[in-house]
């Protein structure tokens, strides 16, 4: 019995190593053997909408489709990068949607689950945009553009971010350890698992006179990390790209 948790591949075409690798760990024994598959956000680098013709939401698609139809329950919510994401693409995928601080139970453990970028508080540009970003007139009309339109805005979304990441504090875009306790409280949790920091860790803490534990996931820019859980403990590791 386990279950397996990603985020933060940030699938790419300039990154098809990856892509590879992405597509490889999914058939491999370790998912089809699981109890589910959870991807917690930012899935590609960028989502220009769940009608982009492109190669890349193909195999993506048939990668995930191939896990759910081998009886694994792929769970998916969006992060800051795929946020557009909907209900066309996650039926062509066979992913089962998720809202943002979802809470599942984990073998007895109710788990509270995050993309985690609204626990970066201390990055107040970032929140004004993703307020922003989010709102359905937002997204109207950015779907309402033609695809190469969408294109376009996603590769200048990537340049100011990368401008806004090259000359903003770590610190600061990490998460603030206040939002972590009330989000953690208000869900009535004492774990918590969340990507989007590129920080894999596994934290413990007190919360409120408790232990509680943060789990971060881990990116996969260079390699794959997974966390997996079993009823006994949990392991979270990175792998190597195989030749």
């Amino acid at each position: 019995m386990s279950t397996l948790f990603i985020a933060d591949l940030h699938l790419d075409n300039s990154r098809p190593h990856i892509t590879s690798l992405f597509e490889q760990y999914l058939a491999g024994d370790e998912v089809r053997r699981a109890d589910a598959l959870y991807i917690l956000g930012d899935l590609v680098e960028a989502w220009i909408g769940d009608d982009d013709d492109a190669e890349l939401p193909q195999r993506i698609a048939d990668a995930t489709r191939a896990v759910r139809d081998a009886g694994v329950p792929v769970y998916f919510m969006v992060g800051n990068r795929d946020f557009l994401l909907g209900e066309r693409f996650a039926e062509r995928a066979g992913f089962t949607l998720l809202d943002d601080g979802t809470v599942h139970d984990l073998y007895g453990t109710p788990t509270l689950l995050m993309h985690g970028d609204v626990l970066c508080t201390d990055d107040v540009a970032y929140q004004a945009v993703r307020r922003n970003v989010r709102t359905p007139a937002w997204k109207a009309q950015i779907l309402a553009m033609s695809l190469d339109a969408r294109r376009a805005f996603a590769a200048k979304a990537r340049e100011d971010s990368r401008a806004h990441t090259g000359t903003t504090h770590e610190t600061i875009m990490d998460v603030n350890a206040d939002a972590v306790a009330d989000t953690m409280r208000n869900a009535n949790v004492r774990r918590l698992i969340h990507g989007h920091t590129h920080r894999p860790a596994i934290h413990h803490f007190d919360l409120d006179g408790h232990t509680a534990e943060r789990i971060v996931l881990g990116d996969w820019y260079e390699q794959g990390s997974v966390l997996r859980i079993t009823p006994e403990n949990q392991d979270l590791r990175a792998f190597p790209v195989r030749e």
